[in-house]
């Protein structure tokens, strides 16, 4: 609505997370220091811990980048998790071969043993990451802390990195688990934003969107500081709002009093669940009314005030932003919807939604059926934390986590994505809603589950042999249609990797020559039309 009223190119404060947006504050190079030196270190186990929406997940990829090509990387999202599930889980991530359906500990663990040991022949280094660490049961730390107990005469073939809010740190002071602390090697705590670095936060965001005047005034950007306790996912969302609240007024200038009314519209009073719940719904209302504002100012009419204007001339908003305004959803706040207790937002209604799309029944029972059902099923799970643009290239239904100002959690299903529009599945309630609306709550993470088309291990790589990469020249065949000297070859050979990095070129993959779980995902879409729940139209 407001990015040309602006002179922005697209929305500044957006929740997914862009990589050009990467904002290393000081504190952030600290963290990312520290856990750098921690693994460097070879100890067992890093920690890092910080409060909702303090950069965590940014630090997290931070460290990613700076990886060296030898280390295999496992991440864990959703570890609420049995010590099966988990050692599970992290096979997968790590494309160990396990028998199906297995609910034994010993055979999961040395499975992990083996390729630990393996890799490490292979000069590779292996670091598990495990995010939301503090839902982590004492049973499950306890495992993990014995599989750090392999090692060779001079360093450990498995590194860990606990990352969690504060409550993570007073789990592990627990005496109980005194062997795991006495081997963490590197803590950092992460702070918020001091008012000088959310000056720089906000605008180095502006910059990267294409405006470098500042639009903010320097009391508003005071102001957000305050309100939003320099959290940055919160000063996003407010930020957000308020630059659509200025252009709603055509205010050319973000000031004060807009900030403290967009953040007690996107905010509400603090003091309790479900005053902040209101005020959500209230601001959903007041955008529409700023909506209709914006288009009665373009068209001459008399105002009828969703923002009170100020003593100045205001500057009327572009008419091609009004005619996008004409088209008002009706559909309520997701905020509201989050926080009605009926609904059921939960990660188990959520997995049993998922699997219906793909047909699949889960009985009814306690626990969590998460990806152990899918892969009784024979289905994968696949975990990332992503964009839009990820889920569209993917091109499969998917859990994504939605995380109120209020620090909870909520597990929906988005079944389609139209355009801006996404298809949600939140219990047994369906809605269709804005991306933008929905990414004032969700920063990236998600979970889908997809059929491996291949039976054995991942990835598919030079070198490797059998019928699954037989399997694969057939595919990248009928796909670009070039012959080969060696199309009934089992080997998985440089001519083969050339194709290969062709095809991820074609899908905006990473062009690494390496047969892993996007490209097999896509392969799969593009070559079995039909096969499985799409998200995006009929898969092409």
């Amino acid at each position: 609505m407001y990015a040309a009223y602006f002179g922005l190119s697209e929305r500044p404060f957006s929740l997914a997370p862009d990589p050009r947006y990467l904002y290393l504050s000081d504190v952030h190079r600290e963290a990312l220091a520290h856990l750098l030196y921690g693994l460097g270190e070879g100890g067992s186990f890093v920690q890092l811990t910080g409060e909702v929406g303090t950069g965590k997940t940014t630090v997290c990829r931070a460290l990613l980048e700076q990886l060296p090509p030898e280390v295999d990387v496992a991440m864990i999202f959703n570890p609420r998790l049995t010590s099966v599930e988990l050692l599970g889980l992290v096979c997968d991530e790590l494309q160990i071969p396990y028998p199906a359906g297995t609910t034994s500990l010993r055979v999961l663990v040395d499975a992990l043993s083996r390729a630990l040991l393996d890799a490490h022949a292979r000069g590779r280094r292996t670091v598990l990451i495990i995010d939301e660490a503090q839902n982590l049961s004492t049973r499950v730390l306890e495992e993990i802390r014995l599989l750090t107990n392999l090692e060779t005469t001079k360093e450990k073939l498995l590194q860990v990195i606990l990352i969690g809010q504060p409550e993570l740190a007073d789990h592990l002071a627990r005496p109980n688990l005194r062997q795991l602390a006495q081997r963490v090697t590197a803590r950092y705590h992460l702070r918020p934003f001091t008012e000088e670095e959310t000056h720089r936060y906000v605008q180095h965001r502006m910059e990267i969107a294409g405006q470098r005047t500042p639009i903010f005034t320097r009391l508003a950007v005071r102001t957000a500081h305050r309100l939003s306790h320099g959290i940055p996912r919160l000063l996003n969302t407010i930020c957000d709002r308020a630059l659509l609240g200025a252009y709603a007024t055509g205010q050319t200038r973000v000031k004060e009093t807009v900030v403290r009314r967009a953040a007690t519209e996107v905010l509400g009073p603090r003091s309790s669940r479900h005053r902040w719940i209101m005020g959500a719904a209230t601001a959903a209302v007041v955008v529409a009314a700023a909506g209709t504002l914006a288009l009665v100012a373009a068209r001459g009419l008399p105002s009828m005030g969703a923002w009170p204007l100020r003593a100045e001339t205001p500057t009327p908003a572009p008419a091609v932003a009004a005619t996008s305004l004409e088209r008002p959803s009706p559909e309520p706040a997701l905020a509201l919807i989050l926080g009605d207790p009926s609904v059921g937002a939960d990660r188990t209604s959520a997995f049993v939604n998922l699997y219906g799309l793909w047909q699949l029944n889960v009985p009814p029972g306690p626990g969590d059926p998460g990806c152990e059902f899918g892969r009784k099923a024979g289905l994968r799970c696949l975990s990332r934390t992503g964009t839009w643009t990820v889920l569209r290239r993917l091109n499969l239904p998917a859990v994504l986590e939605l995380v109120t100002p209020d620090g909870a959690k909520h597990h929906v299903v988005i079944s389609q994505l139209d355009g801006d529009r996404a298809t949600l599945q939140i219990g047994e309630r369906r809605v269709i809603l804005p991306t933008v609306e929905i990414e004032r709550f969700w920063d990236g993470p998600f979970t889908m589950v997809w059929k491996a088309p291949v039976t054995g291990p991942l990835p598919l790589q030079p070198g490797t042999r059998g019928r699954d990469v037989l399997w694969l020249r057939q595919q990248l065949t009928a796909i670009d249609g070039a012959s080969s000297s060696a199309s009934g070859s089992q080997l998985y050979d440089d001519e083969l990797k050339r194709r290969v990095v062709t095809f991820q070129q074609s899908e905006s993959l990473t062009p690494d020559g390496i047969v892993g779980e996007e490209t097999l995902i896509r392969l799969a879409a593009v070559t079995q039309r039909g096969s499985g729940p799409s998200l995006v139209g009929a898969r092409p």
